[in-house]
């Protein structure tokens, strides 16, 4: 085909397409602005914003390079060649990444078996697109902020497939808490908790990421709401966001505490803890009582990553009570995500909903910045210390005029 007939077949799809849109938009009473062509001959000097966002020819990333319960030993600092997007991606250059329970888990190798190291480490994060593949263009451009919920996070940029990438209307942190951790909550308790106005709930680890919302979301069902932690601090937290009755584990014994104040035992449980708090939380669940596991963190930096557990007479204690345990993944909820994520980002925008942060602006070492903090994270929450979400400032906001 000559290079003439090329440009003319060009220049008539061109055509067509904005009088297709043109039609379309007129039709459906929207104001007729100028659309960028699907054929952009100066595609190629845009995609990527090298000029304003002062895009280097390299990045670093963190890398599964063995497979550990010990994050330290597992992942190692790279630097690589700044990657391209392909046709339906996103360069994004991360502001701050969220630190994740399960990041020890995705680095032992424990959520599939079949992937080996090396492997991109991290799942969520937050920042500013500086690239654009073609396809993604037509919903995303250089200067949109976006947070997203995928693998290999833990890096200065990161390519994002825009199926996974929420546009947001800044790069404040707070939006990281909904993506794993609020998401959790919201989607569990809503098909899972069956929640009734009036129910006790109980959550364990409720001042953490999720049981934050947790206790938000439980509380705006109607129900007396109980929550476990250590610190006076984060029991004044959770007084603050709703919680009826917070409880220092630290000071108060918790088994005697739940038996003496509610004694024909609690509805629902949010269990995140595992071994002997998810003994405790069955043993004191009500006749026709739920147990939700989300997760059991305190045996996830062991070889096996599962605590300790006495469970024979599990069968027992559940038909004595007519009582269900159910376990809550959310990767097997993804049809459940974007309803959650609405809904969350409305009450956010409201300001009904708390989203707190935790940056590591009171730990050993000082505010969480840079791609090395995330160690130093991973570590502060493990040892409890957190309070809200634990987030990583990857990068500083760029220079003026970006919407960072």
């Amino acid at each position: 085909m000559s290079a003439r007939l090329l440009l003319g077949l060009e220049r008539g799809a061109v055509r067509f397409v904005r009088g297709a849109r043109a039609a379309t938009d007129a039709l459906c009473g929207v104001a007729l602005v100028p659309r960028r062509l699907i054929i952009d001959t100066s595609y190629s000097a845009h995609f990527m914003d090298f000029t304003g966002s002062s895009i280097p020819s390299s990045t670093r990333k963190l890398v599964v390079t063995r497979l550990s319960p010990r994050f330290r030993e597992a992942v190692s600092v790279q630097t690589v060649a700044v990657p391209t997007p392909g046709d339906a991606e996103l360069l994004v250059r991360n502001r701050f990444v969220g630190i994740n329970a399960s990041d020890i888990n995705y680095a032992a190798g424990r959520y599939d078996p079949t992937v080996k190291p090396p492997f991109d480490a991290g799942f969520e994060g937050i920042g500013e697109v500086v690239g654009v593949g073609l396809s993604a263009s037509a919903r995303f451009t250089v200067g949109d902020t976006v947070a997203y919920f995928g693998s290999g996070a833990f890096a200065e940029y990161t390519v994002v497939p825009t199926k996974v990438a929420v546009r947001v209307p800044s790069v404040k942190p707070e939006f990281l808490t909904l993506l794993v951790s609020g998401a959790t909550a919201y989607i569990a308790l809503k098909r899972l908790g069956d929640l009734t106005q009036g129910e006790n709930v109980l959550v364990t680890a409720a001042a953490g990421g999720t049981g934050q919302f947790a206790v938000q979301f439980a509380k705006m069902a109607g129900c007396h709401v109980i929550g476990t932690c250590s610190s006076d601090e984060k029991a004044g937290f959770l007084k603050s966001i709703g919680c009826d009755r917070p409880i220092n584990y630290k000071t108060e014994d918790l088994g005697r505490t739940l038996r003496a104040e509610y004694p024909k035992g609690v509805d629902v449980v949010y269990e995140s803890v595992g071994g002997g708090i998810l003994e405790l939380a069955l043993n004191c669940l009500a006749n026709k009582g739920r147990l939700i596991v989300i997760g059991f963190i305190s045996g996830y930096q062991s070889e096996s990553g599962i605590p300790p557990f006495r469970g024979g007479t599990l069968p027992v204690k559940l038909l004595q009570k007519s009582a269900s345990v159910r376990g809550f993944f959310l990767p097997h909820f993804v049809s459940d995500y974007r309803e959650a994520l609405g809904a969350m980002m409305q009450m956010l925008a409201k300001g009904t909903l708390a989203c707190e942060v935790d940056c590591g602006d009171l730990a050993e070492g000082g505010r969480f910045q840079g791609l090395e903090a995330v160690f130093r994270a991973v570590d502060y929450m493990y040892a409890g210390k957190n309070l809200g979400k634990v987030v990583v400032e990857v990068a500083p906001p760029p220079v003026s005029g970006s919407k960072l």
